[in-house]
């Protein structure tokens, strides 16, 4: 199965997701950039690149070995990808950080690289991300028209209330790496459970 950790940049998602799921059997962890990013990378080209991974999550697929996915690729774009109707099950979360944080974090991590602008891009992507976690509704433009061969109409029609947009919210404000990998273990291992049960969402047809 792939578990998705999205968030715009200095979430903290890749740091917590190695911490929660180094140790666990039968899984691997990944982030999206380790392929790369072009500096013309866009929105097209992240979709392309997502359907590029999930195309490596079924190979894993294939050896009974889960996968942790960290980038910034939300639910929806997971979902319309072409192989995503192959994989077994997917289990979505959001790891987030309010605005004053995640600017220390970038300043902090990236000392002078971004101006204002780019700071203000990230934190409407991290806001966007916050309401597509709750409804797919939510502006939706944001991601689409994108890649041609994106399949939206999976779920363009589902409301925040049904039971396959399940979206875990993690807040990693102010909190130390190991509190937000307890949250981020619990919740793989949650989606983990649920889906051997049967009990998962976004799971077998």
């Amino acid at each position: 199965m792939l578990l998705t950790i999205a968030g715009s940049s200095c979430s903290g998602k890749t740091t917590a997701a190695w911490a929660a799921c180094a140790d666990m059997q039968r899984l691997v962890v990944h982030d999206f950039d380790e392929i790369g990013v072009p500096s013309d990378a866009d929105r097209q080209w992240r979709q392309r690149s997502t359907e590029a991974w999930l195309s490596r999550v079924l190979r894993y697929q294939a050896d009974g070995v889960d996968v942790v996915l960290t980038g910034q690729s939300p639910l929806g774009e997971v979902l319309a990808c072409p192989s995503a109707t192959r994989l077994e099950a997917i289990a979505a979360c959001l790891l987030d950080v309010d605005d004053e944080f995640r600017e220390s974090r970038l300043e902090e991590r990236d000392p002078g690289k971004w101006d204002p602008d780019a700071k203000r891009s990230f934190m409407a992507w991290a806001r966007w991300n916050r309401g597509h976690a709750g409804d797919p509704g939510h502006q939706p433009e944001a991601i689409m028209p994108g890649w041609q061969e994106m399949r939206w109409e999976r779920w363009s029609d589902w409301t925040g209330a049904d039971p396959r947009w399940a979206v875990e919210i993690v807040d990693t404000t102010g909190r130390g790496v190991q509190r937000s990998a307890a949250d981020v273990r619990r919740w793989v291992r949650t989606a983990r459970s649920q889906f051997a049960r049967g009990h998962l969402g976004l799971a077998g047809d």
